[in-house]
């Protein structure tokens, strides 16, 4: 079918690409900041929330640090590096705070559907991993954000903590545990679907499923950027233009990048990787696990890989998952196409990712490994957190993909990161989000950051400023270093959200 083409001269101020959890939280924060704004979001998909957002790929754990032991590694000395921990407890603090602010004004109806509470756990056996977790223990209480927190080594309480974890396991084995009981379950696809249907009835705002953008570039004749998006039901093409345009489209975004030619693009490469869950089927196994229980990742392995039996609640219903396993796909998302990593090579990321890649090669040896996993490894491997796991009990699930940065670096060549990083060009009139985890769970903070870059003068303004207070009181102050702020608008977002409230003496049990 031939495809038809119009042009929209007059677009609106603001384009979002992806309707995950980023773009619905930057549409939210303009629109509260400045109603009189126009928005339109653009989707590949018929749905929002159907990629990473999604509760079934990944973006289902309210990422606090409490129990992500990757986000806590032991220095050469010894000693714990605590430095990312905070920032991402303080970030997570920042999204209840707004999601908080959401569910009072009425924007967001019903909290319970998107966030509960449940204890995060870190597990560990062996002597060595023994002694990390109770030394990464007493690290992190030299920050009130981790008051509250609870350390042991006795079987019999780490029974109570998680019983299928320690059931049949051996007595002899060292063990430890730490349990935070304010740690969340959240789940990003239900809060980013109800945030679009919200956003979605505001005045100026225009939400188009099944739309895929397919070229954008800068317009010479009317400023700022047009774009080609093709609706891919009826094949019709159009040309859109706007003053800013955000790439939130996940693992979409790098190719999108590419095509703005800004030279901030330049160097940046992506790794993907792919995942599966193991989903419990036996409604009796998942009624005994109420937590969300993290270990420490295999040498080699990715940080979106670090194992964990992890409760959760996915459209009303309690489910139990383990893993995820990694793996390797040249898409770079789950509904995309194998051609996604070839098309992304060019000559400016050439170099960046060869050289990342022989700076990388246990992480290719692990994602080897993982692929070639029988069904029995992966039992083997959900035996190490619930001894007595039947293989009849679990059925394999697939998990979404991920792309990794990877970017030029002046003493390596090239370097792999985990994580998450905005580019920007340097008037601030496109901006694209690369990376992965902790994603989700710190989308208000990454947000913020990134109008700061895009929109500094607005931002500045004493009436935005005074919005931004209210919607987020703790911003523009070091949450990590103001513990009466931070116990008093703990008490608040949970009481809002219907949380747990926090303790404030940590415990220790030897």
């Amino acid at each position: 079918m031939a495809k038809k083409k119009t042009t929209n001269q007059k677009g609106p101020d603001v384009i979002l690409i992806g309707a995950g959890i980023m773009s619905a939280t930057l549409g939210v924060l303009l629109k509260e900041l400045q109603p009189d704004l126009t928005i339109e979001i653009y989707e590949r998909l018929d749905s929002a929330a159907a990629e990473s957002s999604d509760a079934w790929n990944n973006a289902g754990t309210g990422h606090s640090a409490f129990c992500e032991l990757n986000y806590t590694p032991e220095r050469e000395d010894g000693t714990i590096e605590t430095s990312k921990a905070i920032k991402i407890a303080e970030s997570f603090e920042q999204s209840k705070q707004f999601w908080a602010y959401l569910v009072q004004k009425g924007f967001l109806s019903d909290a319970p559907n998107f966030i509960r509470s449940i204890p995060h756990m870190s597990f560990v056996w062996g002597e060595d991993n023994v002694k990390y977790l109770h030394k990464r223990y007493d690290a992190l209480q030299q920050n009130y954000l981790f008051h509250g927190m609870h350390y042991s080594e006795d079987p019999a309480q780490l029974a109570e903590w998680m019983p299928l974890v320690m059931d049949g396991r051996d007595p002899a084995q060292p063990v430890a545990a730490t349990r935070m009981d304010i740690g969340t379950d959240v789940n990003f696809g239900a809060l980013t679907r109800a945030m679009f249907r919200r956003l979605s009835d505001m005045p100026g705002v225009r939400l188009y499923f099944a739309h895929e953008v397919r070229d954008l570039w800068r317009s010479k004749s009317l400023g700022g950027w047009k774009m080609r998006v093709e609706n891919v039901t009826t094949n019709q093409v159009r040309e859109v233009q706007s003053d800013f345009i955000f790439i939130g489209a996940g693992g979409g975004s790098l190719r999108l990048l590419e095509k703005s030619d800004i030279p901030e693009s330049r160097g940046f490469g992506g790794f993907p990787v792919s995942g599966q869950w193991l989903k419990c089927t036996n409604p009796d196994v998942i009624e005994q696990h109420q937590a969300k229980v993290y270990g420490k990742a295999s040498v080699g392995a990715p940080p979106m890989s670090v194992p964990h039996l992890d409760t959760r609640m996915i459209e009303g219903k309690r489910e139990l998952l383990f893993g995820p396993y990694a793996g390797f796909s040249t898409k770079f998302l789950k509904s995309g196409s194998y051609m996604d990593l070839p098309k992304s090579i060019q000559l400016s990321n050439m170099a960046p990712m060869l050289m990342a890649g022989l700076h990388n090669i246990p992480l290719t040896r692990y994602l080897i490994q993982q692929v070639m996993q029988s069904p029995e490894d992966r039992l083997n491997a959900l035996k190490e957190y619930f001894p007595n796991a039947r293989m009849e009990d679990w059925d394999l699930e697939i998990a979404g993909q991920r792309v990794q940065v990877i970017k030029k670096d002046e003493n390596e060549g090239g370097v792999l990161e985990f994580g998450t990083e905005v580019v920007s060009a340097a008037d601030g009139s496109i901006a694209a989000l690369l990376g992965a985890s902790p994603g989700a769970s710190t989308a208000v903070s990454i947000m913020l950051d990134l109008m700061k870059k895009c929109f500094p003068t607005r931002l500045d303004s004493p009436e935005w400023q005074q919005k931004l207070k209210e919607m987020i009181p703790s911003y523009g102050q070091v949450l990590a270093k103001n513990p009466q702020l931070g116990h008093e608008l703990r008490r608040h977002t949970s009481e809002v959200l219907g949380l747990t409230q926090e303790e404030q003496m940590p415990e220790v049990t030897r």
